[in-house]
């Protein structure tokens, strides 16, 4: 397509490339789309988040899609939650074991494998010992597409873990495919302009239930998720979807 202004481009056409996008990237971001036969060869997926329940409010419905599809997904938590809140008082040590027990619940229901990376919730850093041991953990999953958040949010434990990918995709020579979500638009994530949408209409109950596993998984979904997957469904015309931006590799993108 040649390069043109986004505002000469229409909203149909948009739409239309990237669904076109989605076909050739392997992700099941439309209905009928040839991301919906089985899968010539089996993709390793791996969603970094946070916290516990980061991945699937950001992409359960995608992560489900995946596995649906016969494909790997890992969920890599960068703290267990140590300092969240829960509906009584515990140590940060009782909460972080609660929560880890969510997680675990969370991807029995997606089918994913939970991996933790060992950092403390409200005390993650980004120094080169973090990133020689973040890369180590990536290098160990071998990844072919990696999910992270946004990296302008106001809450330092996720620009800490998108630093850590980015930092990890960079001198692991842009070996796979980067791409970023959101996960509350507006207090959190900020300036969140998506390249791929991912149609999650036939998956968005098991990510609900994903969620609801999660201390106050139900209050942050009903109250933010769900505007969410119905307002980017809105956006390419299916019921709920998730959206996400692409990190091009270079001016030659090679896609899974």
């Amino acid at each position: 397509m040649a390069h043109r202004r986004q505002e000469d481009i229409s909203r149909r056409e948009m739409l239309a490339g990237l669904a076109s996008s989605a076909a050739v990237v392997g992700l099941p971001l439309a209905e009928g789309s040839a991301a919906d036969a089985p899968p010539q060869r089996k993709l390793k997926v791996l969603v970094a988040g946070a916290h516990p329940d980061d991945p699937e409010l950001s992409a359960g419905g995608t992560i489900a899609r995946y596995t649906d599809l016969g494909h790997e997904v890992v969920c890599l938590y960068l703290t267990r939650g140590e300092v969240g809140k829960l509906n009584e008082p515990k140590t940060p040590e009782e909460t972080g074991k609660i929560r880890s027990a969510e997680c675990e619940k969370a991807c029995v229901i997606l089918k994913a494998r939970p991996l933790f990376a060992g950092q403390v919730d409200a005390s993650t850093e980004v120094n080169s010992e973090r990133c020689a041991a973040f890369l180590k953990l990536i290098d160990a999953v071998k990844p072919d597409v990696v999910f992270t958040h946004w990296p302008i949010d106001p809450h330092r434990d996720h620009r800490t873990t998108s630093l850590l990918v980015y930092d990890a995709w960079f001198k692991a020579a842009k070996k796979f495919e980067l791409f970023y979500f959101e996960v509350k638009a507006g207090p959190q994530t900020q300036l969140f302009r998506p390249t791929l949408y991912v149609d999650i209409t036939t998956t968005e109950d098991r990510k609900k239930q994903a969620c609801f596993v999660h201390s106050h998984g139900e209050q942050v979904y009903t109250g933010w998720t769900d505007l969410m997957n119905r307002f980017r469904g809105l956006e390419c015309r299916c019921k709920f979807a998730e959206a996400f931006v692409h990190l091009p590799r270079g001016a030659a993108d090679s896609l899974p």
